[in-house]
């Protein structure tokens, strides 16, 4: 006998939920890219991922808020990528990745989803 929490007893995904999914555009954020924030210098590479960041689908949903977020993804990421991250580091990136929608996962827990336009969800 499964237990009465196992997933067998889960009811699928109700046509409101699914409803419910934003469709975000393939190609991307058309808006402005907002200046990055000071306090440290940018190196090209990291102004070359902060343009893409803000380019990515998932920048339409974002504000100037989040503009700290990606920048402290941008410096773990640098980190990482350079061979001098902790493990606090690497962790928080993937954190500030999932608040920010970067990864599949992400995109399922916010209600996201990425569609052509063209192509149809």
């Amino acid at each position: 006998m499964t237990k009465p929490h196992s997933r067998a007893h889960r009811r699928p995904p109700s046509a409101t939920a699914r409803a419910a999914l934003v469709d975000l555009p393939a190609g991307g954020c058309t808006l402005p890219v907002p200046d990055m924030p000071a306090g440290r210098e940018w190196t090209g590479e990291e102004q070359a991922r902060w343009e893409e960041l803000w380019r990515s689908p998932q920048a339409v949903m974002w504000d100037d808020t989040v503009r700290g977020t990606v920048a402290v993804l941008l410096v773990y990421e640098s980190a990482i990528l350079g061979g001098t991250a902790s493990a606090w580091q690497a962790q928080e990136a993937r954190y500030a990745g999932e608040a920010l929608g970067l990864t599949p996962k992400a995109l399922v827990a916010l209600g996201w989803r990425i569609v052509d336009a063209e192509a149809g969800p």
